[in-house]
């Protein structure tokens, strides 16, 4: 690590730290509260700034929590509307620090890095040598500008018992649909850490006055879809504006995986949904990865080598829970019956099709079988379950989801069951609605239970939603291993302990309204040892 200066951390202060209870704002999330620049709520809606104002427009967030490391990020931007984020072709330096306070009395280490145009003027620092389990504050200076201060946290260590883990997770934040109010709820809850599960923008053309928000100040590429790196790196800009975003993002460290909006809708390995050529489809799709890895808080070894990345990885919370990050876009199989909502058929059987690709199902076989966590977390992006719904008569699922690819399915779940894997939660997004079901290798004939799966509506995309809408309802009625359904906006905000997972599925009233607050809909529990589903 370049030009750093590392200072033992101050054990005392830890040990003044409370423990935080589950859903509640104390402890460090209360202390957190009196941190002038970091998870206060803003007043309003801010204007975009002004050319020159500041560096440091698209926020700070960090990432990927280890025992002893975490990423730490952000991307210059002097007018981040603007073609190159206001930025001219010359490199700037970024001075960074960690400290064990928000007011950096007890710096721990800083060190400086190198913001270039090749990368967006984006910075990922990869922050070795830390303790785990330790809140820890950073915050970024260039060229006489300094950045808000975000707080971060390490992973718990695999070598002690981890009492609880809190954590939340998001998906699917269409811009134009409406606000992010969850990002303030969920800033105020301060998780251990933030699972984002995929479309954390969406390609298609803002509509005109941006939608639900009523405002001109997009970039000029926003009126039509995204296909170029100026496009996608401008897109990213004007959804990292989102103060409640913003606020999130410097309150939790967020680990995240994409889906198939952040390139194109239901895109499939080097298919198109528009059917373009191969080439001219993999020239867009490593424009959309480079600019997805710019904006994320990612290690610098996950940059894309052109349309290639390695997005799967593993991290691991002690002996309290292992999280499997799942791709399921850029190796699978392309979806069969016209891509459309219709009964499984001999197709949707084929031994040979997958949605994972052959070694990310290895991969994720092996971890699985060498775990040795309470909690089994498979973090991805569409459903696993059977979302069955009577369309014309017939039994109609998703061609989209893992129902499309039932012998993937089947592997990967009889896999598990025969690795002797307990307590296997799959927590998806993508469907926009919060769906609770039992996780079974097949929903056409009698089949094992064998773990559950926990999806998570949408932050805005689809709008305000309702409590219980017709989909909702065709859906429960077609699906008996459906437990829980609600189709508002929100997140799932969790607790994990040795002796059960409690899911708060928490939602609002409103993505119109950016002051509209969220309330708990639905705690469902899963006892340690069995794949039951206790909603309250």
């Amino acid at each position: 690590m370049p030009n750093t200066l590392r200072i033992a951390p101050d054990k005392t202060l830890r040990s003044g730290i409370s423990r935080r209870t589950f859903l509640t704002w104390t402890g460090v999330a209360s202390a957190l509260a009196f941190t002038p620049g970091l998870i206060e709520a803003p007043a309003a809606y801010p204007a975009p700034m002004n050319h020159g104002d500041h560096l440091f427009t698209l926020g700070v967030a960090s990432g990927d929590p280890l025992p002893d490391a975490v990423v730490l990020w952000t991307r210059l931007a002097s007018a981040p509307l603007a073609p190159h984020g206001g930025m001219t072709d010359i490199p700037i330096p970024v001075e960074w620090e960690l400290a064990l306070d928000s007011n950096f009395r007890r710096v721990f280490t800083r060190g400086i890095e190198l913001a270039t145009p090749a990368d967006g003027h984006s910075v990922h620092v990869d922050v070795r040598g830390l303790e785990p389990s330790t809140d820890y504050f950073y915050r970024f200076r260039a060229a006489g500008h300094i950045s808000d201060v975000g707080r971060t946290r390490t992973a718990p260590s695999a070598s002690g018992t981890t009492g609880a883990l809190t954590f939340a997770w998001a998906s699917c934040q269409s811009w134009g649909d409406g606000f992010f109010n969850a990002y303030a709820d969920m800033a105020a809850a301060a998780p251990d850490v933030v699972f984002h599960l995929g479309d954390y923008v969406y390609e298609k053309a803002i509509p005109t006055r941006g939608g639900q928000r009523n405002t001109t100040a997009v970039p000029q590429s926003a009126h039509s879809e995204m296909t170029r790196l100026d496009d996608y790196r401008e897109r990213y800009a004007l959804y990292k504006l989102d103060p409640h975003l913003q606020q999130a993002h410097r309150t939790s460290p967020f680990i995240v995986t994409m889906d198939d909006h952040e390139v194109e809708n239901n895109w499939a390995a080097n298919i198109s949904e528009d059917e373009v050529p191969v080439p001219d489809f993999l020239y867009r799709r490593a424009a959309a990865f480079k600019a997805w890895w710019e904006n994320t808080p990612v290690r610098a070894e996950l940059r894309p080598n052109g349309a290639d990345m390695r997005i799967y990885r593993r991290f691991t919370f002690g002996d309290i829970a292992q999280f499997s990050v799942l791709d399921t876009r850029q190796y699978r199989s392309d979806q069969v019956n016209g891509d459309t909502d219709g009964p499984q058929n001999e197709l949707t059987a084929r031994p040979d099709r997958t949605i994972t690709g052959a070694g990310q199902e290895r991969w994720l076989l092996d971890g699985l079988a060498s775990s040795r966590t309470r909690w089994n977390v498979l973090a991805h992006q569409t459903t696993i379950a059977d979302l069955a719904r009577s369309k014309n008569g017939a039994r109609a699922v998703s061609m989209d989801g893992w129902s499309g690819y039932e012998a993937s399915r089947a592997r990967i779940l009889d896999g598990a069951r025969e690795r002797g894997v307990d307590n296997l939660v799959s927590i998806v997004g993508d469907i926009h609605r919060s769906v609770v079901s039992e996780l079974k290798s097949t929903y056409t004939r009698p089949a094992t239970t064998v773990g559950v799966e926990l999806a998570g509506t949408s932050i805005s995309s689809g709008g305000d939603g309702a409590d219980s809408d017709e989909s909702d309802k065709l859906l429960k009625a077609a699906s008996p291993h459906v437990k829980f359904g609600n189709s508002q906006r929100g997140y799932v905000l969790n607790r994990l302990t040795h002796q059960d997972w409690q899911a708060e599925f928490r939602v609002t009233d409103s993505v119109a309204d950016p002051g509209a607050g969220l309330r708990r809909r639905a705690t469902v529990r899963i006892p340690d040892g069995r794949p039951d589903i206790e909603v309250s």
